[in-house]
Formats: C-alpha cells, structure tokens, sequence
C-alpha cells in the first residue's frame, strides 16, 4: 500500500492527511490536525501564516517516510507577496478584513463591471484578491511596491516547500486576474488598476510536479480547497449538483467550459477552475461561519454547547419564526453574532432570536432556503434539472442542516466525505503517480466507502411560504 500527504488548510483549522491506496480503497490517516486563528494587528486582520507552515512541517515530517509526495490545498483569494529575495513582505491579510470596503466601485472607475466579468466569469465579492490588490494600490502600500512575486497562498506554501514559485490554475482563477478564455492573467484588468504585471508568476495545473521537498516530489492538486473537494464528490453521473459545505457553502455544478453569459452576470455565479480542464460553476454562499461565530460567542461567555446540544436545541424551537439574509454585510466580520442576527430580525418586523436554539433554527431555516433559492438559479444559468445534492466537507456532518437542505430543495442529499477536500487532494496526486485515472475512478471508489448518510426530503411542503418570504428579504439586494 503507498501513500501521499495532503496538506489541507481550512479558514478554521489545518489537517496533515496520510491517504493510502491500496489500488481499491483510499484511507485516511490524520497525521496533524491544528486550529486556524486569525491575528488583529491594529484594524486589520490577518492570518497567523508562520504558525500554520510550522504546523504543517510538523505534520509533513510525521507522514514523510516512504511517501510518494505530498500537495497542499487552501482557501481561495487570499495572498502572500515576496520581494526580491524572497521574502514575505508581512503576514497575508484575511479576506475578511475591511480593506476593501467601497473598492469594488474605485475599480470599475478604471474597468467597467461588465468587462471584468467578460474577462473573468468570476463572481463579485468585495473579498476578491482583486479587490484586495486594489486597496493596495489605492494607498500606496509599500509593500505591493516592493513586491517581486504574488502568489496565492498553497503556492506560498509550495514555494516554502520547493524554493521554486509557480501560480496553481484552481486557486488563481479566484482571484478575479485570470482570464479563462486566454489561460493567462489578464493583463488588461491588470494594467487597469496598475498593478505590477511582472509580480505574476507562471502557471501550473493539477497532477504536475512543482518541485521536490528533498527527495519528494511536491504535486499540484487542485489547490484551492473547494476544488480538491469537488475531485472527490462522490458521484457516478455527469453534472452532479454539489454544496462543499464549511465556513463558506460553495453551491455549484461541474462543466467542461466557463458559463461566462447574461444569465451568469445577471445571478452573480463564478466560474472557478477545476481538475482535468474543468470548471466549477458555483456561487459563493455564507455558510457554517455563523455556527462558528455563535459557538464562539457562547462559549466566551461561559456556555460550553456542543454541536449536539446546538441540534437538539434548533429542532425543539418553532420552525420558520424568523429568518435573515446570510448574504447581508454586517454578518461579514468576525465578532458577536447574536446581536447583528437580532438586528435584522428587528429591522425586517420578524420576532428577535432568544435562546439557542432559536439563533440555530434560525440560521438553518436561512442556510437551507438559500440553498434552495441558489439551485433555482443554477438551474436557470445551465437549463438542468437536478435530481440529487451531494453535500460534502465537514458541513456534511450537519444532520439538521442537511434534512432541511432535503425538505427546503425537494431533492436527495448525499453527505459525506467529510474529508472531501484531502481525498481529492490525494486522488490527484495518485493520478499524477499513474495509480489513478481519472476523477471519475476517483470518485467511484470514494462513493463506495465515504458516503455517510442519504436524506430524504419528508415535509418539502411547509417550506413553500416560507422561501416566499425569504425570497421577499433577499430581492432588495440582489437588485
């Protein structure tokens, strides 16, 4: 039996995977496992990127004997920037520091909206590393002056590894730089908010060889994360319905090319690149942030609940009592959540949130009909119907969230694999080592063992008014 290491780095916590494959069966071994905190220096946010590659070393080298290689997966958008000899010019900011308030508007001064999107099929989120390079600009940060590389983060880690700098295609297609109909940065947007082109280094692909850590080889897996865990969706039909479902739910289906067209622009969807050319057609929905900032919360003030504490809590509070947008801004920063949740609540003629399980059950209820509202669109963009969901990443071991996910969208919801994001990881690096071949073998073989649960829609009825209500809070931003 070989195995590789795969390195998946979450906006909450990191894990070191040993992935075996005995030619039928993938298996997982956790070699390390560590929190993700985010630092505060003054107003901004930022990640604590010393400490996760030190984590990551120590997991690395637990898992290293007799490896075949090892690949590293993050979240989308955010960045490192290198000078000229390499150094890392400050810690990388969080994509969900306010810096890029108000910039996406400074930028389509410069580049209309329109031709961002022509150029990019990426969504519009004020996070984008676009947006995010452009408050640089904006106030003459020194650092992007001196900056000789830009790399996302897996390749800042790849970089660390190898000494080598590439830009991997899944993560770079986050950034709102890259045009997938030239396959290349996009140097128009680019010179269009001056940025400095040279900064933006070669592009690889998932299942190629970035370098060698010592002896071993270091392969591009799908670096972003959601497109790892896409690799390792275990479906056996063509364009299956996902959510990778984690602090963000990434609500989507594959395609061979870009749905880069009126009814993508119109809806807000991105178009995110994939293995083996493909592409993930998806939108970007708030997702388990809020159980994580609530649990957060609770806990700060001396309420310990678990998560089957917060379950049994939101199935006994009455359904559909109020409900919020997940995608409204003041839910964006870190912070206490229960009073913004209250906020809306209040400001939208809905009855205030209370107990615990009435924060749950309403965050759910909103979770789901968002869900539901977001296929509705995906069905328009691609003119499918979809039959099933398969729900995977951590999100998938929600069983509250994932029966209304069922009862709000009418559809099967296969759950599992929770570690989607490792095993897709791994199954490219297999594939680029000749033992796999392709992500449809991958993905039979992770069907048959990762699979952890199948949820039937039960009363899909009752939630009909309710999404007409919710649909009623959302169409004012969505205008």
């Amino acid at each position: 039996m070989t195995h590789v290491i795969a390195v998946d780095l979450g906006a909450a916590s990191g894990r070191v995977m040993k992935v075996s494959f005995d030619g039928e069966t993938f298996t997982l071994e956790e070699a390390h496992r560590f929190s993700n905190v985010p630092v505060r220096r003054g107003a901004h946010l930022h990640w604590n990127v010393q400490r996760l590659w030190r984590e990551t070393v120590r997991g690395v080298e637990k898992a290293r004997e007799g490896a075949l290689s090892v690949g590293v997966d993050t979240w989308g958008v955010d960045y490192g920037l290198l000078d000229a000899e390499g150094n890392l010019l400050g810690d990388p900011y969080h994509y969900r520091d306010p810096r890029t308030r108000g910039l996406m508007e400074w930028v389509f001064k410069k580049i209309p909206r329109r031709e961002i999107f022509q150029r990019t099929g990426v969504q519009f989120l004020e996070l984008n590393t676009l947006y995010q390079l452009a408050s640089m600009v904006k106030r003459r940060d020194r650092a992007l002056r001196e900056a000789d590389t830009y790399l996302g983060l897996p390749d800042l880690f790849n970089h660390w590894l190898t000494g080598l700098t590439r830009a991997e295609f899944t993560h770079a297609t986050t950034t709102q730089l890259y045009n997938p109909l030239k396959e290349a940065w996009d140097q128009e947007i680019i010179e269009a908010v001056k940025l400095p082109s040279h900064i933006f280094p070669e592009i690889v692909h998932p299942s190629e060889v970035v370098g060698y850590s010592g002896q071993m080889p270091v392969v591009a897996p799908a670096c972003h994360d959601t497109g790892s865990a896409v690799a390792a969706a275990p479906s056996k039909e063509k364009g299956f319905a996902y959510i990778s479902s984690g602090t963000w739910s990434l609500m989507g289906t594959e395609v061979e090319r870009p749905h880069i067209d009126e009814a993508a622009y119109r809806l807000n969807f991105t178009n995110e690149g994939g293995v083996e050319g493909t592409y993930r057609l998806l939108k970007n929905l708030p997702g388990l942030w809020f159980e994580q900032e609530l649990l957060r919360e609770w806990r700060s003030k001396g309420s310990a609940p678990g998560y089957p504490e917060l379950y049994e809590a939101s199935e006994k509070s009455p359904a559909f009592r109020s409900l919020i947008d997940p995608g409204d801004t003041r839910f964006v920063e870190p912070g206490e959540m229960t009073p913004r949740i209250i906020e809306y609540c209040v400001e939208t003629g809905q009855p205030k949130p209370m107990s615990i399980g009435e924060h749950m059950r309403c965050v759910y209820e909103s979770l789901a009909l968002n869900y539901r509202h977001t296929l509705r669109q995906l069905e328009e963009v691609t003119g499918a119907r979809y039959r099933a969901l398969h729900v995977i990443g951590g999100g998938s071991l929600n069983r509250v969230l994932n029966q209304m996910t069922a009862d709000a969208t009418g559809l099967r919801v296969f759950a599992g694999p929770v570690e989607a994001a490792s095993l897709g990881n791994a199954a490219v690096q297999f594939m680029a080592h000749g033992e796999v071949e392709d992500t449809w073998e991958a993905r039979r073989l992770i069907s048959e063992t990762y699979v952890t649960g199948i949820y039937l829609p039960l009363s899909p009825e009752p939630w009909d008014e309710p999404y007409q209500r919710f649909r009623h809070l959302v169409e004012g931003e969505e205008k």
